[in-house]
């Protein structure tokens, strides 16, 4: 019973991996926040705040309905991801994690190899809670303050753009629980940082890093006085990415996401055959009408 609540959690499939629009609604949360701050901009914010934003199986499942909402929601163009209390998110919940862990390790019903296969499909279904964030077609800017510890640095480094308070500390602390960072933070930091010597000191020490080092180490891009400035930043950010056509940006952030992960011959294929049949969408003509009239031009949402 132990193992089916943990692989087969009863709000797991919230939705499915394809999914018709029309049945789309919006997700009921209980610990995520969801409104829009500008037109067609959204603010998803964490909001365990007694807790200290810490992730459970629940907070991942609601984080990823709220995502999985808005990339299909047609009004939406842009995200700014956020927090609520003191901390942006001190990373797991250990009492549960440990608790499960244990559980698990002491089920004599179930041998080693079937423990594993558990396992290894519970740690899939958290990373698929990040990795939407990455997969959203929508950018989506994390506005971080005072702690990112853990699971927080995987989740920042599957979005799009990185902005933190002038408080922020920053850890890769799995190896100070005994483990290995399985849910991401390992396997995209490189792809955002380069910095193979840092980063291999900060996920063997587990040390915090502030804004200055984490600003250099190319894993933020802007550093903010406080909070409420940094959520500020990240939200007049996301209005401008809003403002442009949809079709464009959506395009450039796949383009991106390829790029990342093929040859340049490959990724200069894809964007071949992506603008091949995007290049004739009315935004083209829209946007060069506004660069001759000197006016603010709309474009039709996606």
């Amino acid at each position: 019973m132990l193992l089916k609540k943990l692989v087969y959690p009863k709000n797991f499939a919230i939705f499915p991996r394809f999914i018709s629009i029309a049945n789309l609604g919006r997700p009921q949360l209980k610990d995520v926040n969801l409104k829009e701050v500008q037109p067609k901009v959204f603010n998803v914010e964490l909001n365990r705040e007694k807790q200290r934003n810490t992730f459970t199986r629940e907070f991942w499942l609601e984080l990823k309905s709220a995502i999985n909402y808005l990339s299909h929601y047609s009004g939406c163009r842009s995200i700014v991801l956020s927090a609520a209390g003191k901390s942006f998110t001190a990373g797991i919940d250990l009492k549960e994690a440990f608790s499960q862990i244990i559980g698990l390790s002491n089920d004599e019903s179930i041998d080693t190899a079937r423990k594993s296969r558990f396992l290894m499909e519970l740690i899939g279904n958290i990373q698929d809670c990040y990795s939407i964030l990455e997969k959203c077609p929508k950018p989506v800017i994390s506005a971080i303050h005072s702690h990112c510890i853990g699971a927080g640095i995987n989740m920042i480094c599957a979005t799009d753009i990185r902005y933190a308070s002038k408080d922020t500390v920053f850890s890769i602390r799995e190896v100070d629980v005994g483990m290995a960072a399985d849910i991401g933070a390992l396997n995209r930091i490189q792809k955002i940082v380069g910095n193979d010597s840092l980063t291999r000191e900060l996920s063997y020490t587990a040390r915090d890093f502030n804004v200055d080092e984490a600003l250099n180490y190319g894993l933020i891009s802007k550093i903010f006085e406080n909070k409420e400035d940094c959520f500020d930043g990240a939200v007049e950010t996301a209005r401008l990415i809003a403002e442009k056509s949809p079709i464009g940006v959506q395009g450039t952030k796949m383009a991106l996401n390829h790029a990342r992960n093929h040859t340049i011959e490959e990724s200069l294929e894809f964007i071949k055959l992506l603008n091949a049949s995007q290049l004739l969408t009315e935004d083209i003509r829209v946007a060069a009408e506004s660069v001759l009239t000197k006016k603010k031009c709309d474009f039709k949402d996606v």
